[in-house]
């Protein structure tokens, strides 16, 4: 391997690793803040004992995202400095934001909520669990809207060689971060609920008590789930229909669609190679015009095709890579346009397919225990567990689709926007040998399995210990002291 696919895969590797914490911390912080302010609210002990337990797996999913998550920013000046110096002046402002304002936000007022319990009165509690929340989402902006900046370059002007940024505003409000942030949001709720359902569904099956803990939580993750799966279904129409006005080609790749086609039809699956750019030995079972509505809102859109987009990109941005040694092996050689067909088709659909099945299990659970009743069935904690791992899938898939679709750039020509505002992946790495790159993605790669045996152990633990491990029950009245009641109750 050359320095190039080494990079991307130890950035692949670290990012779809560290994207597993974030989404549960975005969507679990909002859920517990909600549980808690219901306690507040009605000062029903059910709702502070599901506050302290989720509370708790809260707290070792989120210090192991700030573990995994630093990382990721080291790695821009590691093995992508070529990158970093195209477009420091413009993807450096979103990154220092999320940096200094929201992640300093999110870790004094989680300090607060933590060691507040006994401390803080109980409304200014319930605020600073808010404020961290509100914060995480805060920081998924942020940074979404640098990623959406790398996907649709807008607000600036090319100067020297180089992106300058002249609104900060626009690249905070780019359409494509817009429609990107409820979408992440959403996937966030996702995986959240899920887990709500997963965890709390095996605990009401058990009946070892506190069952009306356990079938609040998933009820409550029922109900999220399958309202954040509509919501998902809806920006994810806006981003497609984004994706055919600014990637045409990652619109064409989502298909595997070799040729133009009108009106264009959906592809459900596709049997044989869809690696090929021909098509000719892969048989699809199509929705007609599908397609076409998707991308335009109307059933006799145009969408085309791999074939005649390549020859297009071939003229705007040239047929071959420059004569630059700092290429590698690629210096001078064809510019490949088309990204990795099954990846994308295939990651398409997976997203898609398991977002409908987690939402499809939070309904089940929803109907299995309406009307105070729990269910007995032995399959049922098999497919609430296993239905934990669906909403991680489909956000990792919908990850490498976004990512892995608008190759070979890493910052994606805007077609209305700036001339040159554009970069080839094979431009942004680091001049770094082979060597270097393979002892970093060894030890981190290394390092963060490791963090994965300590999170899946930590969570285990927590999770078995319910809520005697979280809550445990009061002392008896002769040895209580005054701030043991405080303590308990609060």
């Amino acid at each position: 391997m050359e320095v190039l696919e080494l990079a991307r895969w130890q950035f692949g590797i670290t990012t779809v690793y560290h994207f597993l914490m974030v989404p549960l911390t975005i969507g679990l912080s909002i859920l517990v803040a909600a549980m808690q302010t219901r306690w507040v609210r009605t000062g029903e002990l059910r709702h502070l004992k599901m506050t302290k337990f989720w509370g708790k797996l809260l707290l070792v999913n989120f210090a192991m995202g700030v573990v995994t998550g630093i990382v990721q920013e080291f790695q821009f000046g590691m093995n992508w400095s070529a990158y970093s110096r195209f477009v420091g002046d413009v993807f450096g402002a979103p990154l220092a934001m999320e940096g200094l304002v929201a992640f300093f936000v999110e870790s004094t007022f989680l300090g607060l909520w933590i060691f507040g319990w006994d401390r803080l009165p109980k409304k200014v509690h319930l605020a600073c669990a808010w404020a961290f929340s509100l914060a995480t989402m805060a920081s998924a902006y942020f940074i979404l809207a640098a990623n959406s900046w790398m996907q649709h370059p807008v607000g600036v002007t090319f100067e020297n060689g180089k992106p300058t940024m002249n609104s900060i505003w626009a690249v905070l409000t780019n359409n494509t971060a817009l429609a990107a942030i409820p979408h992440t949001l959403a996937g966030a709720f996702s995986v959240a609920a899920a887990f709500l359902v997963g965890v709390g569904g095996w605990h009401l099956w058990r009946r070892r008590g506190h069952s009306d803990v356990w079938r609040s939580s998933v009820r409550l993750g029922g109900w999220v789930g399958v309202a954040a799966f509509a919501v998902l279904a809806i920006t994810g129409d806006a981003q497609g229909k984004l994706m055919f006005e600014q990637q045409p080609m990652k619109m064409a790749s989502a298909e595997a669609l070799c040729h133009t086609e009108q009106p264009a039809s959906f592809s459900i699956i596709a049997i044989g190679d869809v690696s090929g750019a021909n098509c000719e030995d892969v048989k699809t079972f199509n929705v007609p015009a599908l397609l076409s509505f998707l991308a335009h809102n109307d059933f006799k859109t145009e969408v085309k095709g791999v074939e005649n987009l390549v020859t297009e990109y071939q003229a705007k941005y040239g047929t071959n890579y420059p004569d630059d040694p700092a290429l590698g092996s690629l210096a001078g050689k064809p510019i490949d346009y088309v990204p990795n067909l099954p990846v994308t088709y295939w990651g398409f659909r997976m997203m898609i397919g398991f977002g409908a099945v987690s939402a499809g299990i939070g309904l089940l659970a929803l109907w299995l225990t309406r009307k105070d009743r729990i269910p007995t069935a032995r399959w049922f904690p098999l497919l609430v567990l296993g239905g934990i791992a669906t909403p991680f899938l489909g956000n990792s898939a919908g990850w490498i689709f976004t990512e892995m679709g608008r190759q070979p750039f890493v910052v994606a020509p805007n077609p209305s926007g700036v001339d040159g505002v554009w970069m080839f992946t094979a431009q942004a790495v680091s001049r770094v040998t082979t060597g270097e790159v393979w002892t970093s993605l060894i030890a981190l790669t290394t390092v963060y399995a490791a963090l994965g045996v300590v999170e899946v152990y930590l969570m285990r633990k927590y999770i078995r210990g319910g809520i005697e491990g979280v809550m445990p029950p009061p002392k008896k009245d002769s040895d209580k002291t005054e701030g043991d009641t405080l303590a308990f109750a609060y």
